[in-house]
């Protein structure tokens, strides 16, 4: 399939969760997300959902490891959508961030990261069987991925996808993907 299909059919069917599935999928996430290896990792990038979408919940993965990994510098995301390009910042809590235009939540006054990372939590609307994604199209994370010497994990509330048929040189390959049933490595 083609991307523009897969964007399609991934957003429909991720709206037609219902309230409880969406929950149960998103707490199975977080109970994959707890198996995987953090003793070598100083920094995390995470995005933060766009719950309207139903994005997965990543605010959970965030208050587990608050609680049980203080030492991970969180870092998170902002926008900017005139050049197709984020910036990164500090993670310094809920009373910090506010919704963009498009329901992203984003920091306001959080401390620019420039520093290295070491894992990168990656959204996506569908990932293939060989570690491909498909994301909403404008290439943010693809650009952001391209120097970056970081495991590089997609979260999904679905299973992967035979094939993406129309990857290309700029599109980032996943290190792993975690699924609310596993984590898959490529």
């Amino acid at each position: 399939m083609l991307k523009v299909e897969i964007r399609k059919q991934a957003l429909k069917e991720r709206l037609s969760l219902t309230d409880e599935d969406y929950e149960s999928k998103n707490d199975s996430l977080l109970n994959q997300f707890k198996l995987l290896d953090f003793s070598s990792v100083k920094t995390l990038h995470v995005f933060l959902p766009i719950v309207k979408k139903k994005e997965p919940n990543t605010f959970l993965l965030i208050d587990w490891l608050v609680r049980n990994h203080p030492e991970i510098k969180i870092i998170i995301p902002k926008a900017d959508f005139n050049t197709s390009s984020m910036t990164h910042h500090e993670y310094i809590g809920l009373n910090d961030l506010q919704k963009n235009s498009y329901n992203i939540p984003e920091p306001q006054t959080a401390n620019q990261y420039h520093g290295e990372i070491d894992m990168v939590l990656i959204p996506l609307l569908a990932f293939d069987n060989q570690g491909y994604r498909v994301g909403y199209g404008k290439g943010f994370y693809d650009r952001f991925l391209e120097n970056l010497n970081a495991q590089k994990i997609g979260l999904s509330l679905s299973p992967a996808i035979e094939k993406i048929d129309d990857v290309n040189k700029h599109d980032i390959r996943l290190n792993f993907c975690i699924t609310p049933t596993e984590i898959i490595k490529f």
